[in-house]
């Protein structure tokens, strides 16, 4: 700022000054909403963060079951669990278990779930195999084309009286989505879940799960077993980069929008 004083005798003083600012106080609802944004900020990072982490963990415990249900595939066939070990089975120490089963099938009671093997579509054969003691275990039999629907098509591959099953035991499958749901009354299976299936067949009880039959042929050819896929979809790294991406770009929001005024004001010139 620049001042010019005229004195009596006709002269000019010049006195140079330099430019005063005062601070302004800041309105309180500017304050408030800089202070929300900023707790939006925060958690947000903190959830991003949080469930990277999570899925990180969970590759590693993805990892360490593949191992342990490769080792397992190789074991050999033990008795399947009975039902008073029922409530202890769990996909952890179970699933793709070689297990075999004496008993004998009731076989109309057999459901069919919708499968696809290859290129073909059809069912699974889903029929329940009571043991000496009582218990009712679903088999998987195998596959078979939508062409032989009707059980009496495929007839000779009917199992009758005593007989023993090796395969793997796979974990009841459980109703995860909405739209992917059995509807029973309709006869329309998507889910190999043994609950609903014992329910809909007037079975008191079915174990919590159900054994997938080996490759042991059954006459006329069908149903065709062993077509076990044994397989675990690990998208974890995936989600994992995506929940750090996103945690990134927050931070990169927050410090955009709550860098130092100057700094703003020199990017605007």
């Amino acid at each position: 700022m620049v001042l010019f004083f005229h004195g009596r005798r006709g002269k000019t003083t010049t006195i140079m000054t330099q430019n005063i600012s005062f601070p302004q106080s800041r309105p309180a609802k500017s304050l408030f909403a800089s202070l929300l944004l900023g707790i939006i900020f925060l958690f947000l990072f903190s959830a991003f963060c949080a469930l990277g982490i999570w899925q990180v963990q969970r590759m590693g415990w993805k990892a360490n079951l593949v191992m342990q249900v490769e080792t397992r595939l190789h074991l050999p066939p033990r008795p399947a669990p009975p039902p008073a070990q029922w409530p202890m089975v769990t996909a952890e120490n179970y699933d793709y278990m070689p297990v075999r089963i004496s008993g004998h099938f009731l076989n109309d009671k057999e459901v069919l779930v919708n499968a696809v093997n290859g290129a073909d579509s059809g069912y699974w054969v889903m029929t329940p195999l009571e043991t000496v003691d009582g218990a009712v275990v679903f088999v998987n039999r195998g596959f078979v084309p939508m062409d032989y629907r009707n059980a009496a098509v495929r007839a000779a591959g009917r199992i009758e009286g005593e007989t023993s099953v090796t395969g793997l035991l796979r974990m009841s499958e459980p109703k995860k989505m909405l739209w992917r749901k059995n509807t029973p009354p309709n006869e329309r299976w998507v889910l190999r879940n043994t609950d609903e299936m014992a329910q809909a067949r007037g079975l008191a009880q079915a174990a919590p799960y159900f054994i997938d039959a080996d490759k042991t042929g059954n006459i006329g050819g069908l149903p065709v077993g062993g077509l076990t896929v044994v397989r675990f979809p690990d998208n974890h790294l995936v989600y994992a980069i995506t929940w750090f991406l996103l945690a990134a770009g927050v931070a990169a929001a927050t410090f955009f929008v709550f860098r130092p005024k100057k700094t703003r004001t020199e990017e605007e010139d």
